[in-house]
């Protein structure tokens, strides 16, 4: 039968979220159908609510990749999880399964494209009456097992429901370009991305340094492990820091200046863009050059990687520093959002949906 399942939904670009309701599928063979408790509010969920990358949201539609909740039930063919278990959903919900990507346990990169945990073509759906996939803005989903994470006992799920992708698109970079002890990081943007950066980068081992518009932060960013804090907007501060970082994490979503940090890599050094801007950020050919220095971008991580990413976070203590809020409270937090009022990630409590 039909899971009805309670949610808020973005209707059109141009109103305010509201509740609706709608059916998700019961659980297939393969599949686990999951209570969600909580669901961590990103920036990218304001994004396609508001039609803003270009990608043509359809409507309605339930945002929200960000999921951490109990297992209610599960298919005949599941034996990775079982009723009662804490678990977690992030950006993807499906994958092809077959190219060279999803064999390597980089489902992300899919070449098909992977299915989004919201606004993806949702065949699965269809016995319901849904087109497109729906996120975790609501109390109930159903995902197959293959895309669900274990969350550990030693991680509280309302701050660990958010590690799902700001956890992960930090993660994944920081493995992939081999930070250890003795690595210097620097992180520009101290958000929702990048107050997990320095998090993680800082049990790694690394020195890490966050570079701001404004030191109003700068507590905030020794408390969770930076060593250093550099003003982009202070010239002297930025050519005492010349060829200083192995890698930069920049986490900014909106238009900047990038090519005057270049200069902060050194030899080899990357820096790897993770915030999603639609207009092209100039970059100039003599300093990457001059220091064989690169710009990179990532997305979140493969399945394999985001347990192992968990699993990290329960071992160092770390989780998301979270606002706690009802999902009535969700188009509040978008303005908040918009003006940066936020430390460091709205979470909805879906208990008081």
């Amino acid at each position: 039968m039909p899971i009805a399942t309670r949610a808020f939904a973005a209707v059109a670009a141009d109103k305010p979220l509201e509740p609706w309701a709608f059916d998700r599928r019961d659980p297939g063979p393969d599949d686990v159908a999951i209570e969600i408790r909580y669901c961590g509010v990103c920036h990218s969920d304001l994004h396609v609510a508001r039609n803003e990358l270009g990608g043509g949201t359809r409507y309605p539609i339930v945002p929200g990749h960000e999921i951490a909740g109990v297992v209610t039930a599960v298919g005949a063919n599941v034996t990775r999880f079982r009723e009662g278990d804490r678990v977690g959903v992030g950006c993807m919900v499906d994958s092809c399964r077959t190219c060279a990507s999803c064999q390597e346990g980089l489902e992300q990169y899919c070449v098909p494209g992977m299915t989004q945990t919201y606004g993806s073509p949702d065949p699965k759906g269809a016995e319901v009456g849904q087109k497109i996939t729906q996120g975790g803005y609501s109390d109930r989903i159903t995902v197959d097992q293959n895309y669900v994470l274990r969350i550990p006992d030693a991680l509280p799920l309302d701050a660990a429901a958010p590690l799902l992708c700001a956890g992960i698109t930090t993660w994944s970079p920081l493995r992939h370009w081999k930070v250890g002890p003795g690595s210097k990081v620097a992180v520009v943007g101290l958000g929702g991305l990048g107050h997990m950066a320095v998090k993680l980068a800082a049990a790694m081992g690394a020195e890490v340094t966050v570079l701001s518009t404004s030191d109003r932060k700068k507590a905030d960013a020794e408390r969770m492990g930076a060593k250093h804090f550099l003003i982009n907007s202070d010239k002297a501060a930025m050519a005492a820091s010349t060829e200083k970082f192995d890698l930069i994490i920049n986490t900014v979503s909106a238009t900047h200046e990038i090519a005057g940090h270049l200069n902060l890599l050194a030899r080899d050094g990357t820096m790897v863009m993770l915030g999603l801007t639609t207009e092209g950020l100039p970059v100039y050919a003599m300093p990457l050059l001059w220091r064989r220095r690169s710009v990179a971008g990532s997305l979140i991580g493969g399945i394999r990687e985001t347990q192992e990413m968990l699993d990290f976070c329960a071992e160092h203590d770390i989780a998301c520093d979270i606002e706690v809020i009802a999902p009535s409270q969700i188009n509040e937090a978008y303005a908040r959002m918009q003006k940066s009022d936020v430390r460091y990630r709205f979470v909805l409590d879906m208990a008081q949906l």
